[in-house]
């Protein structure tokens, strides 16, 4: 089985550096088409889903290969090798940004760069450390999830998304996660929100811009706050937008920041 045809691949740009475009939990690539598009003229950009979302290929799904997020870091890291080329940074979503973690982890010096878009290292709360919900309010979340996953979908989505004002995104949102398989999307809930990647992103070397919503259900803005203070060489931008996809929601306010961090890879291949 082809790498393209697992993760349904998608390359455009044809820029001297790749930003490597990964989703979130209950998304696709698809729902970079807000921001994506901005950059193609400048870069060569690569996106694709994650084995199990989207217009992958459901056959490659492994309970056990996927029952950690290691296996689509791995993933992740053969998809980089296969398409990318020049310096390669990656644009990560909410549980992604820890996916893409592990890929810089797994194959050190290898990234230049990672924008993490709502990331979270641990959505539990801890000793010292707000992840956002209780652990009694995440195993509520998973049983709701494993007795009526489309119901919670359809709840839970509108919440995520937030932008009020844009209705549309939100259906957008809620039929994404309506058209994933239930047992894979249940496997990588649980995967998601019981991990704790801490010691994964402590002193992460490669330069990292994180965007963090001012409002956000799924990652508080005391968790980008944390990940400013352990990630060395990171910058911080909250964007004002209520909801967990600004990617999305506020496009622009993300472009915007996402130039700016860029502007040396843009300057070193300039002219």
């Amino acid at each position: 089985m082809s790498l393209k045809h697992r993760n349904n691949v998608c390359v455009m740009g044809n820029g001297p550096t790749t930003l490597v475009f990964s989703h979130g939990f209950g998304c696709n690539q698809a729902m970079w088409s807000y921001l994506a598009p901005q950059f193609i003229d400048r870069f060569r950009v690569v996106m694709y889903d994650l084995v199990g979302a989207g217009l992958s290929d459901l056959s490659a799904y492994d309970k056990t290969k996927y029952n950690a997020l290691e296996g689509y870091a791995r993933d992740l890291n053969e998809i980089i090798d296969a398409f990318a080329i020049g310096p390669v940074i990656l644009v990560s979503h909410s549980v992604s940004a820890m996916i893409a973690t592990l890929a810089d982890r797994l194959a050190p010096g290898r990234l230049a760069a990672h924008v993490m878009i709502g990331p979270s290292p641990r959505y539990i709360d801890d000793v010292g450390y707000v992840g956002g919900f209780k652990r009694s309010d995440i195993d509520d979340l998973l049983d709701t999830l494993d007795s009526n996953y489309l119901g919670w979908s359809s709840a839970m989505a509108p919440a995520i998304m937030g932008a009020p004002g844009q209705p549309g995104l939100s259906q957008e949102l809620t039929d994404s996660f309506c058209r994933t398989e239930p047992d894979i999307a249940k496997q990588f809930a649980r995967v998601t929100f019981m991990s704790d990647n801490r010691q994964d992103v402590i002193g992460l070397a490669a330069p990292v811009l994180i965007l963090q919503s001012s409002d956000d259900l799924i990652a508080p803005v005391a968790v980008g706050e944390y990940l400013h203070s352990v990630l060395p060489n990171s910058s911080y931008c909250l964007v004002d937008n209520v909801g967990h996809c600004p990617h999305m929601s506020a496009p622009q306010a993300c472009a915007a920041a996402m130039e700016r961090f860029l502007a040396p890879w843009v300057a070193a291949h300039a002219g």
